[in-house]
């Protein structure tokens, strides 16, 4: 019986080194994903995205969204920045379509009636989630590859596992040396 429970202390020894090499370095990671998500969850109460306008002409036709598009790339290319675009989010319900830039963080919501631009807004959001993703990196050195949010989110999933997995052995083991301890007696 003794034999058992120096088993089971020297196995709750093992996951504590274990628990402490992983979590120690993961320490950062772990702040800042818990950070960013909570960010990311409360975003619109918070206020880091732009609210979704709606457009004031109702029953007409709509423009098309070549037109959306190039007002989107004129706009972009007076004020001097890559008008390349990441993505058109287009709501024909609201009658507003918002663009996304590829490498900056402005969002354009354009009429869908008129192709007028309604407002012109940063995106903090983007930010938090790039940071959130590991996707920053690879937008600050311009690489396409996403290399570095693999990397990034392969090693912080498999470093959360890992502390799941040893945080259950370090609860569950006392338990059981107090049960051996128990029927010891």
């Amino acid at each position: 019986m003794r034999k058992d429970i120096r088993k089971l202390a020297k196995q709750t020894r093992f996951y504590r080194r274990f628990h402490k090499f992983i979590a120690v370095p993961m320490l950062f990671f772990m702040l800042l994903l818990g950070t960013t998500g909570l960010l990311l969850t409360w975003k619109a109460e918070l206020k880091l995205q732009p609210p979704s306008l709606q457009s004031a002409f109702t029953n007409q036709s709509l423009v098309s969204l070549s037109i959306i598009e190039k007002n989107a790339i004129r706009y972009a290319d007076s004020l001097q920045l890559s008008s390349t675009i990441n993505r058109i989010d287009y709501r024909p319900a609201k009658g507003i379509a918002k663009i996304r830039f590829e490498n900056h963080f402005t969002e354009l919501q354009i009429d869908c009636y008129t192709g007028k631009i309604i407002s012109v807004k940063q995106r903090p959001d983007t930010v938090i989630e790039m940071i959130h993703d590991g996707s920053i990196m690879d937008y600050l050195f311009k690489s396409k590859s996403e290399n570095v949010k693999l990397f990034y989110s392969t090693i912080t999933s498999f470093g959360l596992i890992l502390l799941a997995f040893s945080g259950f052995w370090l609860w569950l083991k006392p338990k059981q040396i107090k049960k051996h301890k128990i029927k010891k007696h």
